[in-house]
C-alpha cells in the first residue's frame, strides 16, 4: 500500500490568522490531535499539534494539570483562559517547517519517517497541494488491512488495485459530499474488502457508514471499526444541539 491509500483525505485545515481558541475548539469537534496550516494560496506553511499547545501553557497556572485535559474537561473554559493569557495566533504556535509525504511514498517509507522524527502524523502531497493526512493509527489500520504474507516472506511495495482505489474514492465521495457525514472516518480496501476506522457522531450516522459502503459497487465485504461518540462527549461539544 501507498500513502494515498491509507491516507485521511478530508483534512481540517486553519490559516495562519486562525486564533488558539478556534483551533483548541477544532481539535476537541473532530477529534484530532493537530491542524495543518494553509496560506492564502493553499499552501502548507506549518502544523499546529496539542504539543505546540501544552508546551506554551503555563504549568503553574494548571496547578500541575495537563492544559490539554483540562481543556477536554472544560473546554470552553481553558480556550479562553489560554487565549487571554497568550493571545496567540496559528502562525505564533505552529510548527514548522513541516515534514512531509508523497502520495506515491510507500507504507514502510511513511512508517520509517514518523519513527526517525518521532512525530505522530504526516501531511500527504501531491506536488505541492495538500490532499492528506496520516497518523499511525492510519498505518496501524492499513497493516491490519493488507492480506498477510507467508511466513519469511516480504511482500513488495505496491498500492492498492485500481478497482479498491475505486471503491475507496466511490465510498469517501458519498460519505462526505453526497451524504455529508459529520464523523471523521477513514476508509482502507483491500481486494474489494472494506475497513471503515474513525469515529461517528452518532449510532445512527455509524449505520449509514456501514449501508454506503456495503452498497458500493465492487465490496466483497465490510468491517466495521467505527468508534461511537459516548453522550456526554457530544453534550459536551455541543454537537447534541439542533443546528
Amino acid at each position: 500500500m501507498l500513502a494515498k491509500d491509507i491516507m485521511t483525505t478530508r483534512v481540517i485545515t486553519v490559516v495562519e490568522d486562525t486564533p488558539v481558541e478556534e483551533i483548541v475548539r477544532i481539535l476537541l469537534r473532530w477529534r484530532i490531535s493537530a491542524v495543518p496550516v494553509v496560506d492564502t494560496n493553499e499552501q502548507l506553511v506549518g502544523l499546529v499539534s496539542e504539543g505546540d499547545l501544552v508546551h506554551r501553557a503555563d504549568s503553574d497556572d494548571h496547578e500541575g494539570y495537563s492544559w490539554w485535559l483540562a481543556g477536554l474537561l472544560d473546554p470552553k473554559l481553558q480556550a479562553q483562559k489560554y487565549t487571554k493569557a497568550r493571545g496567540r495566533l496559528a502562525k505564533d504556535v505552529m510548527s514548522t517547517p513541516v515534514t512531509t509525504v508523497d502520495e506515491k511514498d510507500s507504507l514502510a517509507d511513511v512508517a520509517a519517517l514518523l519513527e526517525k522524527h518521532q512525530i505522530k502524523r504526516v501531511p500527504v502531497l501531491r506536488g505541492a497541494k495538500l490532499i492528506g493526512i496520516i497518523s499511525r493509527a492510519n498505518i496501524l489500520h492499513g497493516l491490519a488491512a493488507s492480506p498477510e504474507p507467508p511466513p519469511g516472506i516480504t511482500p513488495p511495495v505496491k498500492s492498492s488495485s485500481p478497482d479498491d482505489q475505486a471503491i475507496r474514492a466511490t465510498i469517501l465521495n458519498r460519505l462526505h459530499n453526497d451524504i455529508g457525514v459529520s464523523g471523521a472516518v477513514n476508509v482502507i480496501v483491500s481486494a474489494g474488502v472494506v475497513d471503515l476506522w474513525g469515529g461517528a457522531q452518532t449510532e445512527a450516522e455509524r449505520q449509514t457508514i456501514r449501508v454506503v459502503a456495503e452498497d458500493t459497487p465492487g465490496v466483497s465485504a465490510v468491517r466495521d471499526h467505527l468508534n461511537v461518540m459516548s453522550p456526554a462527549l457530544r453534550h459536551l461539544l455541543g454537537a447534541d444541539k439542533p443546528g
